[in-house]
């Protein structure tokens, strides 16, 4: 997929699951430039290259592949924590997963759409910020 094996994949999830973990922890979010830095730094593997769609993608898959190791643990979209530079909202395949998760009314509202990521980033920073996690 996307040009990187199974065992890229594997790593990738694993060093972005623990980096948003500790992201959470922090009461922090954090952005798509930050965590690609991140991810190649911690497993040597080559960054995404946000200039090709193709590559744009990739990370998007690679959040999605996040999200299904945690979500069935967590009940919530660890990927709400990963944002735009510059901007104070996640990106649209976060909303796209969260209406497949049938979290997210279809053809919601921007307001409804924004209420949604807010309350996910609530509650990671909660559930992460709690006692023996």
């Amino acid at each position: 997929m996307y040009s990187r094996s199974d065992e890229a994949w594997e790593q990738l999830t694993d060093a972005g699951l623990k980096f948003l973990f500790e992201r959470a922890q922090l009461h922090k979010v954090t952005t798509y430039t930050e965590m690609n830095s991140v991810l190649a730094r911690r497993t040597g593997l080559p960054s995404f290259n946000f200039e090709q769609a193709d590559e744009r993608a990739a990370m998007g898959y690679l959040l999605g592949l996040i999200v299904g190791r945690d979500f069935p643990k967590s009940g919530l979209m660890i990927s709400a924590l990963v944002h735009y530079l510059g901007a104070n909202d996640a990106g649209p395949g976060f909303y796209t997963l969260a209406q497949q998760l049938g979290l997210l009314p279809k053809g919601s509202s921007a307001t409804a759409r924004l209420e949604f990521w807010i309350g996910q980033v609530n509650s990671l920073h909660q559930l992460h910020s709690s006692p023996g996690r």
